[in-house]
C-alpha cells in the first residue's frame, strides 16, 4: 500500500532584521511610492480643473478689468488699449492655456493693479499666512489632545464636561466676534498689552512678531482646539473598549502606557485628516482674521484680487491654495502607512 504524503508550501523565511509575519522593509517603501505617485497625478488633475474653473467663474463675473485698471475717467479708446495690453481681448480659452504654459516654465505673470510679479507677491504674503496657521494649529492640538486623553480616561467627571461646555460655546462664536473680543481685552480699553492690528516679522523683530500673533493665533485655534477634543474623545472612548485594552489591562499596564502607546495612536486617524484639512483650508481661508488684524496675509491679498478683477494676482492665489491641500492629503495619507500596518498591505 502506497504510503499517502502530505505536501505543504513553502514557506519563506522573513529578511534579516524583520519579524515573522511583518511586510518587508521593501514592500513598505513600495506602498508609499504606490501612494506618492497616485497622489501626484491627482495633484495634477486638481490643479487643471480648480485653475480652469476659476478663469471660467472669473471671466463671467459682470463688468470689466480693463475699467477697474485703467481708471472711471478712461476714455473708450483707454479701455480699449489697457483691455489689448493685458490680452483681455483674447479668447478665455486661449489666455489659460498661455497662462497654464507660463505656469510650467515658473512664471504666474503680473499683477494688472500694480505690476508686480505674482510670484513675488505670493513669496510676500504665505510665510505670514502660514506661521499664523501653523502656530494656531500647533496651540489648538497642545490644549486639544491632552483634554481628550484625560476626558477619554475620566468621561462624565469635572473636566470633561466642563472642558464640553466650553468648548460647545468656543465652535459655535463666530471667529470675528472672538477676535473682537480678544481685542477689548488684551488691546483695548482694559488693558493694552498687545497690539491689536499689524504684523512684524519674526526675521526683522522676533519678539514683536510674537506679540502681533498672539491675537490671531488665538482667534484661529480656539474653534478648532473645541472640534478636535470632542473629536479624538469619541475615537478613544471607543478605542478603550477595544479587546486588546482589555488584555492590556489584564496584563497588569498602568494607565500612562493603555492610554499614550496604545490607545492614542489607533484613535488618531480622523484627528490626523481633520487637522490636515484645516491646515489647507486656513492657508486660503484667514481673510477674516487677517482683515480683522490689519495683517498682509494670502487670504487678504485673495479677496482684495477679486474686488480689483486682479485675474494674475487671484490665479496665483488659488494655485497655491490648491497645491496645498493635495500636497496636506499627500502627506496624511503617508502618516497613515506609519501609523496603521493595515494601510501598507492594502496600499
Amino acid at each position: 500500500m502506497a504510503e499517502m504524503t502530505i505536501s505543504t508550501p513553502p514557506t519563506t523565511a522573513a529578511p534579516p532584521g524583520e519579524a515573522p509575519g511583518k511586510a518587508p522593509r521593501g514592500a513598505r517603501r513600495n506602498a508609499a511610492v504606490r501612494r506618492v505617485r497616485r497622489r501626484l497625478v491627482h495633484l495634477l488633475i486638481v490643479l487643471i480643473a480648480v485653475t480652469f474653473l476659476s478663469f471660467v467663474v472669473i471671466d463671467l463675473l459682470p463688468g470689466d478689468a480693463a475699467v477697474v485698471v485703467a481708471g472711471d475717467n478712461a476714455t473708450p479708446a483707454q479701455v480699449a488699449q489697457v483691455r489689448l495690453d493685458l490680452g483681455l481681448d483674447r479668447p478665455m480659452i486661449v489666455r489659460y492655456i498661455d497662462w497654464l504654459g507660463g505656469v510650467v516654465t515658473g512664471d504666474l505673470g503680473k499683477s494688472f493693479r500694480t505690476g508686480q510679479p505674482v510670484t513675488e507677491a505670493l513669496a510676500q504674503r504665505i510665510p505670514v499666512t502660514f506661521e499664523l496657521t501653523i502656530v494656531a494649529e500647533v496651540l489648538a492640538l497642545l490644549i486639544a489632545v491632552p483634554l481628550a486623553i484625560y476626558s477619554a480616561y475620566r468621561p462624565g467627571r469635572f473636566v470633561d464636561r466642563a472642558s464640553m461646555t466650553l468648548g460647545f460655546g468656543a465652535a459655535a462664536m463666530p471667529q470675528f466676534v472672538f477676535g473682537m473680543v480678544l481685542i477689548v481685552l488684551f488691546a483695548g480699553g482694559l488693558t493694552s498689552i498687545l497690539p491689536a492690528t499689524g504684523y512684524e516679522s519674526f526675521f526683522t523683530d522676533p519678539l514683536g512678531n510674537i506679540r502681533t500673533i498672539i491675537l490671531p493665533c488665538l482667534t484661529l485655534m480656539i474653534g478648532e482646539a473645541a472640534v478636535y477634543r470632542q473629536l479624538l474623545r469619541s475615537d478613544m472612548i471607543s478605542t478603550l473598549q477595544e479587546d486588546y485594552i482589555l488584555m492590556a489591562r489584564s496584563k497588569g499596564l498602568g494607565p500612562r502606557t493603555i492610554l499614550l502607546r496604545h490607545a492614542l495612536r489607533p484613535s488618531s486617524f480622523s484627528l490626523i485628516t481633520l487637522s490636515g484639512v484645516n491646515i489647507g483650508r486656513l492657508l486660503g481661508g484667514t481673510v477674516i482674521v487677517e482683515t480683522l488684524f490689519a495683517i498682509p496675509g494670502l487670504g487678504q491679498m485673495i479677496v482684495q484680487a477679486v474686488f480689483n478683477r486682479d485675474y494674475m494676482l487671484l490665479q496665483g492665489g488659488l494655485l497655491f491654495v490648491a497645491v496645498a491641500y493635495v500636497v496636506i492629503n499627500m502627506i496624511i495619507d503617508l502618516l497613515y502607512l506609519v501609523l496603521d500596518p493595515r494601510v501598507r498591505r492594502d496600499a
